[in-house]
């Protein structure tokens, strides 16, 4: 037992490990003697971060989403990343995993809500609109669009992956954040300060995300369960939900990837599959259908005006920019398990994946959700408005599904489904946060369940101290954001600088001394 653990704590980067872990600790310590001084700590850092850095990580995710673009439909967009030559797991395997993974606790409660509360205030960028009415519904879910569109995907590896993929499958560097270093500082990144500092905020902000939907979840599951089966909304019931999530998600990490996350995001995905097949045909499947189309329609016409708005701060603090800080603090843990997933995948393959294809199926499934929601209240008002503005994001899908035809079981079901989504995510952040402290592609299953235990423990004092602890922790993640920001930053020139090298290394383009040779032969 002492050889084995010897062997796991030889892999550990403790400095990492005591910074990240050591200030999640004190955020929970300090919560529990003052939660609202730490509330408040927390709300002044955001509105700064989101004051001084809005316009930036606006400007920063069109950028990436750009960059992508460019080198998915240029010749480099053929260069297979992962010095392999096929792909380790079926499209739809890998696929999965991106979009469950990155979508995560939104996939129901936000998807039912958010474009519910653009439908009753219209975002100030669509003036002259009048809410709660049918020219509403295209803007509404347009902003839902935005939120979780092109370019917030775009941060969750469709550039940055290549960096990190290179780095570690062609010169041998760790699977940490700091490897996003690697074409500024080299071998240094090893040994660095910078690495460290990188490697830290990143495990924290990505981990202080993945606990507030755990915390979250409780809260939401135990409303639910209350409303349709009478089961007292209490401590003692959200305590239990967690510690029942978070077994099935050690269950799962302790399989790993090939096994258990793939299980589950597959079971996931196919669900939402089903009940949006459902719903297309015997619910409201024409408006679901006319809605997607014309709000997509409406979010590419836009597209710029809406990616750059500055107008209202206060709304861009709560709504837009909370959520491109959310997506930008995740980004490089996300983007470590893109490049864990896609060794055999071409550049263009990657790019498709995590900025197109998952942000379009993302944007289907809050039409199918969000769009009924505005359905049934379109056509009954207050339906779903009215249990969101009195108890919050978990009474709009329950409102929802209650409408929704087999409305007996359908609010059963969407609990089911949003402990999946959940679980999930819990569960590829704990494979993704163990890596980080390791380097190691396939860590030790013991820092997988470290993580694991450590976020749902977290999480339930979080809601022992109320929802604000929760809500504090959740706001974090934009904070956090700040530093990652800039370490995403150098991936818009490294990205294109690297597919270039790995394109003339296999062939795809050549070289001025090349073609100047084969001038020369042909001669």
């Amino acid at each position: 037992m002492q050889n084995k653990w010897e062997s796991v704590s030889s892999k550990i980067d403790w400095p990492v490990f005591y910074i990240s872990g050591g200030l999640l600790l004190l955020f929970v310590i300090l919560s529990l003697f003052n939660v609202e001084a730490v509330t408040t700590f927390v709300n002044t850092g955001f509105e700064l971060s989101i004051r001084y850095f809005g316009a930036y990580w606006q400007l920063l995710l069109l950028a990436t989403f750009a960059v992508g673009l460019g080198l998915s439909f240029s010749r480099y967009g053929s260069v297979k990343l992962g010095n392999v030559a096929k792909p380790e797991m079926s499209m739809f395997k890998w696929v999965a995993i991106i979009v469950v993974s990155g979508l995560g606790a939104g996939g129901v409660f936000w998807a039912a809500a958010e474009p519910m509360y653009y439908f009753m205030d219209v975002p100030p960028m669509h003036e002259g609109i009048e809410a709660s009415t049918q020219a509403a519904v295209a803007p509404a879910l347009a902003q839902a669009f935005m939120s979780w569109g092109f370019t917030a995907w775009a941060v969750y590896g469709s550039i940055s992956a290549v960096i990190i993929m290179y780095a570690h499958y062609h010169k041998g560097m760790p699977l940490k954040p700091r490897t996003l270093l690697y074409p500024i500082l080299g071998d240094r990144i090893l040994t660095s300060k910078w690495g460290t500092f990188a490697d830290s905020f990143c495990i924290i902000g990505a981990a202080a995300g993945t606990i507030g939907p755990i915390g979250f979840l409780g809260l939401q599951v135990s409303y639910g369960l209350n409303s349709i089966f009478g089961v007292p909304d209490h401590f003692i019931t959200q305590a239990l939900i967690i510690i029942g999530l978070i077994s099935i998600t050690i269950v799962s990490t302790i399989t790993g990837i090939d096994k258990g996350i793939q299980w589950l995001s597959k079971l996931n995905v196919s669900m939402a599959i089903i009940i949006a097949i459902f719903l297309l045909m015997f619910g409201p499947g024409r408006f679901i259908i006319d809605s997607f189309v014309s709000s997509l329609g409406f979010y590419l016409s836009e597209f710029i005006h809406i990616s750059t708005y500055r107008g209202d701060q206060e709304w861009l603090g709560w709504w837009m920019l909370f959520f491109f800080g959310w997506f930008i603090g995740f980004g490089p843990m996300v983007a470590l398990l893109v490049a864990r997933i896609s060794r055999g995948r071409s550049i263009r393959e990657v790019f498709l994946a995590v900025s197109v294809i998952s942000s379009l199926t993302t944007n289907f499934w809050f039409t199918v959700l969000g769009g009924s929601g505005i359905f049934y209240e379109l056509s009954n008002a207050g339906s779903v408005s009215g249990p969101l503005q009195e108890n919050g994001l978990p009474a709009a899908i329950i409102a929802i599904a209650q409408q929704m035809p087999l409305s007996v079981i359908m609010p059963s079901v969407f609990l089911i489904l949003t402990i999946l989504f959940v679980v999930t995510t819990a569960d590829s952040m704990s494979y993704t946060l163990a890596m980080g402290v390791t380097g190691e592609g396939d860590p030790p299953n013991v820092l997988r369940v470290f993580w694991g235990v450590l976020m749902g423990f977290i999480a339930i004092i979080l809601i022992n101290i109320g929802s604000g602890g929760v809500g504090a922790l959740q706001s974090f993640v934009v904070i956090a954001a700040v530093p990652v920001s800039l370490l995403l930053l150098p991936s818009l020139w490294h990205a294109p600088q690297l597919a270039k090298k790995m394109a003339i290394e296999q062939g795809i383009v050549k070289t001025e001394t090349m073609e100047v040779k084969e001038k020369e032969v042909v001669v």
